[in-house]
């Protein structure tokens, strides 16, 4: 079964397990560019399947579970999961018409 993997999956595996881009790439014998290149991706992240493996592959040894949208966990364990799209935080927003406005630097 081949799994898919979203861009936003795999920024928030890597602040899971607190390693930068460099040591994903270490861990899953990725170039750095690679792995910047996948987390910039739009949505499921499309690629050599060899590295979408290798990567894949390398967070679940790191100990991170990847679910699908619909699926639920088959281990258990502590985990984030984002619903489908409901809209920015309210101090996000404020945060970004600030920065817009020219209130923050």
């Amino acid at each position: 079964m081949f799994l898919m993997i979203t861009a936003p999956q795999l920024r928030a595996a890597r602040a899971l397990l607190s390693i930068d881009q460099r040591e994903l790439a270490d861990m899953s014998d990725l170039s750095v560019p690679t792995i910047q290149r996948m987390e910039s991706s739009d949505g499921v992240i499309r690629g050599n399947v060899d590295s979408l493996t290798k990567l894949v592959a390398a967070l679940e040894d790191a100990g991170v579970e990847l679910i699908n949208d619909g699926a639920t966990s088959q281990v258990g364990g502590r985990g984030v999961r984002l619903r489908e799209h409901v809209g920015r935080p309210k101090a996000y927003r404020g945060r970004n018409a600030r920065a817009a406005a020219g209130s923050i630097a």
